[in-house]
């Protein structure tokens, strides 16, 4: 269903009942820059260095690496910034209408900023966050069309994935709405892989094995902040039907799920390291994330301190993309020798 342009019609303030998220007391005030920045989300940047890992395996040796191929690479980041824009704004602009926001920043949620959410905070209106939302859209589609013209490749699966992370990315929260229908946690990883494989192609011409092995661990950096984040909002998520995994099972289901989730992204790398298709080396380059997964899952399930854990999320995804460069970057180096 289309969602309407302008501001519901607000009704008188009240009290809100025991138990639930009432309006914020005093509304905060920001400037309209500072508060399109908080729907862009631009402070959760942690999509945007899958450019990074992309660079890294095509950046050695220096010689053979054209103005061409850097200029499709900047095009890229800046669509993908656009896109990720759009997505998180038009999320925002549905947990806006459904009430989610408004519970999961709410009085029971004190320490969580509510001006993260400038739709329920009120310093932006839903027109404006329509506006920018949309405008982000196109300006990311028309970016991603003018890197694949000046790529020095183009295979037609390229265009093909990049078409589907784009439409798939503005249906995240919105329109189909697929995260709300039990498609969140493989869309929080996929996204990862695609925005890792895709613009690696348009540089190198060819699917890489080894390059999809480190999408997938790139992308379960999205995923294991994610689901922290869900196990927070469970309440939130039930009362308007997004099915996550952790709104559809008991706890200790959810903890097993996260749980397998963690041992899943080190079994990625060690079956990687002993098929050969990732150095031999590589799992144990990547135990540095391991330990954080570990210390993160102990966190929130056993000290039960969920919040700090997703924030240990972070660090760990942080880890894990530089040590994928590295990998990259000393591969390059090897050849070279």
């Amino acid at each position: 269903m289309t969602r309407p342009l302008t501001d519901p019609v607000p009704a008188p303030p009240s009290a809100p009942e025991p138990g639930t998220a009432g309006p914020p007391a005093v509304r905060p005030v920001e400037g309209k820059l500072r508060a399109y920045a908080r729907l862009g989300k631009l402070d959760v940047y942690d999509y945007y260095p899958s450019l990074a890992v992309a660079l890294s395996a095509v950046l050695l040796p220096l010689a053979q690496f054209t103005a061409g191929a850097a200029g499709t690479l900047a095009l890229f980041l800046a669509g993908e910034v656009f896109v990720v824009m759009a997505m998180v704004a038009l999320d925002d602009i549905t947990g806006y209408h459904d009430g989610s926001d408004a519970a999961n920043y709410g009085p029971n949620h004190p320490l969580r900023d509510i001006r993260r959410k400038p739709l329920v905070a009120g310093t932006l209106t839903l027109r404006e966050a329509h506006l920018f939302a949309w405008g982000c859209a196109v300006t990311g589609a028309g970016l991603w069309a003018a890197s694949a013209a000046v790529a020095p490749h183009l295979p037609l699966w390229t265009g093909l994935l990049t078409a589907g992370l784009l439409v798939v990315s503005l249906q995240y929260s919105y329109g189909l709405k697929i995260s709300y229908h039990g498609f969140q946690e493989v869309f929080l990883c996929g996204l990862g892989v695609g925005l890792v494989l895709v613009p690696h192609a348009l540089v190198a011409g060819e699917f890489v094995g080894f390059l999809l092995v480190q999408g997938v661990l790139f992308g379960c950096g999205p995923l294991l902040f994610g689901v922290y984040s869900n196990t927070n909002d469970i309440e939130g998520d039930r009362a308007v039907g997004r099915r996550t995994v952790a709104a559809l099972v008991s706890p200790r289901g959810n903890a097993r799920f996260v749980g397998a989730l963690s041992v899943g992204e080190f079994l990625v790398g060690a079956v990687a390291s002993a098929s050969g298709v990732a150095p031999w080396w590589f799992v144990l380059a990547m135990l540095p994330v391991t330990g954080l997964r570990a210390r993160q899952f102990h966190l929130g399930f056993v000290a039960g301190d969920i919040m700090r854990a997703r924030r240990l999320g972070f660090t760990a995804h942080r880890v894990a993309t530089v040590l994928l460069i590295l990998v990259n970057l000393a591969l390059g180096a090897k050849v070279l020798a």
